[in-house]
């Protein structure tokens, strides 16, 4: 009874926020303060939401550098290093088995020793990978640091999204944490272009560099205020949100709506793995996982992996092709963190999931005239087209809002633990399709685009059925809507 109680206490809360804010905003139209950062705050106090969310994205950016790093170096590797091609296969798949270890470990992490402490953690793993890689003169320690690159990666998947949504204020929340993904795409495409005009061993030390930021500016920003307030420091956690919120702004409300919404969660049990299957956590769990299942099983990274082979094959420039792809995918994706506070997450998730089928029915009819030898001339022009639209529509929505959401519906005190499950299905889903798409490609080139598009299509039903819309509201009042 207490638990029900509690939850319905916090339910109410969040009905009577809701019901008052649009009072609250006729009070601000005549200049009164409620003490939301979204509504009292000037320009000149974000600066250090910005700042922590700059230092924070590095790690984005340190994932991407990872994720990019094998694609342009095979050829001198495997040269410098007599590798075979099936050691370097293992080197450049072995990144997702420690993404996963890092996906498993990134919750409780946070969770015992806070945001700030599990970025630490992630960058001391991608700074010893990228050591290990820059020094290796044999295949076990440049797998040893590839492995110990992709668990940075791993925690840094779960930790960024979370600390910049739980710095953020709502306003900006989503167009925040949405720069998780625009970074990583940075990464990527970075790795990428310089790869090709530095060694090997260049392009490992220029990892270090989104680490060394991490490093230093880690010393400049505040924890994370819900993080303090659940861990009972009351003074820091007064002291940090009055940072992020600046000097003269009224922290009053939003303090007390933190305090009182974990005092609420600490009266429940402490969450363990099987606790997140009862029905209180459930709907939030199948928001949170179901969305990563879609993000990944669509098939992002066979695309991504393969994109020069899927060129070739076709008849067209692999190089240009690839040049053109990782240019889109960074601006489509930074439109995206402009868009997704005014457009909200439901409309992109829609918009993209029904841009990836198309994009893949595209690459499907061009494969397909391929085989059959019809209309060849135009089989290159097809596969640009449908390859390029299926990575502007991912971009536009399926690549960031996933990671957005996820940040959102999960309360603080299962946070860790739901987390860590989402991100570990996220990596297993891009193990899982990098590891089959040659297969899948060999038993049918059209019929493997096909079964994408039909999963891109599963995913618009889930979103339209299942995923709430986040935009506006205040992370108590998002899951305590989701979780009674």
């Amino acid at each position: 009874m207490g638990i029900q109680e509690d939850l319905e206490q916090c339910k109410n809360r969040a009905e009577h926020e809701e019901v008052r804010e649009p009072l609250m905003d006729k009070k601000n139209q005549s200049g009164e303060q409620d003490g939301s950062f979204a509504q009292s705050s000037s320009k000149e106090s974000a600066w250090m939401v910005y700042l922590s969310t700059f230092v924070a994205v590095c790690g984005s950016f340190a994932f991407g550098s990872c994720a990019g790093y094998s694609s342009p170096t095979e050829n001198a590797v495997r040269e410098d290093l007599s590798l075979s091609l099936a050691e370097y296969s293992v080197f450049g798949s072995i990144l997702t088995f420690g993404a996963m270890i890092g996906a498993i470990t990134s919750g409780p992490i946070a969770d015992f020793i806070g945001r700030k402490g599990a970025l630490r953690v992630a960058t001391s793993f991608c700074i010893a990978g990228w050591l290990a890689i820059y020094f290796a003169q044999g295949v076990l320690a440049l797998d040893l640091g590839r492995l110990a690159t992709g668990y940075g990666m791993g925690v840094f998947s779960y930790v960024v999204p979370v600390f910049i949504a739980e710095i953020a204020p709502k306003n900006l929340r989503g167009a925040l944490t949405a720069t998780n993904q625009l970074m990583i795409c940075g990464g990527v495409s970075v790795a990428f272009i310089i790869g090709t005009v530095l060694t090997w061993r260049a392009l490992a030390l220029t990892g270090l560099v989104p680490c060394a930021i991490l490093v230093f500016g880690l010393f400049l920003i505040p924890e994370s205020p819900r993080w303090l307030a659940k861990r009972g420091r009351e003074e820091e956690f007064q002291t940090a949100l009055q940072k992020l919120r600046g000097k003269e702004a009224d922290i009053y409300q939003e303090a007390t709506e933190i305090k009182d919404y974990i005092e609420t969660l600490e009266r429940l049990p402490k969450a363990r793995f099987l606790d997140l299957f009862q029905r209180r956590y459930l709907r939030s769990v199948i928001i949170g996982v179901g969305l990563m299942v879609f993000q990944q099983f669509g098939g992002i990274n066979g695309v991504c992996f393969y994109v020069s082979n899927i060129f070739e094959s076709a008849g067209f420039s692999p190089s240009l092709g690839t040049i053109i792809y990782a240019i889109l995918q960074v601006v489509v994706t930074a439109l995206n963190t402009i868009v997704i506070d005014k457009a909200g997450r439901k409309p992109l998730l829609l918009v993209s999931a029904s841009g990836l089928i198309l994009g893949c029915l595209i690459t499907a009819i061009s494969f397909y005239l391929k085989v059959n030898e019809l209309a060849v001339k135009s089989v290159p022009a097809l596969t640009l087209t449908g390859i390029l639209l299926y990575i502007g529509s991912f971009s536009a929505g399926m690549g960031a809002v996933p990671w957005v959401i996820m940040s959102e519906i999960f309360p603080i005190n299962i946070k860790g633990v739901a987390g860590s499950l989402a991100t570990l299905v996220n990596w297993f889903g891009a193990w899982a399709i990098s590891y089959t798409y040659n297969y899948l490609m060999s038993w049918s080139s059209y019929g493997t685009f096909i079964l994408y598009a039909a999963i891109n299509a599963l995913a618009i039903v889930f979103v339209v059925m299942v995923v709430p819309e986040t935009k506006g509201r205040t992370l108590e009042q998002i899951q305590a809507a989701i979780n009674t």
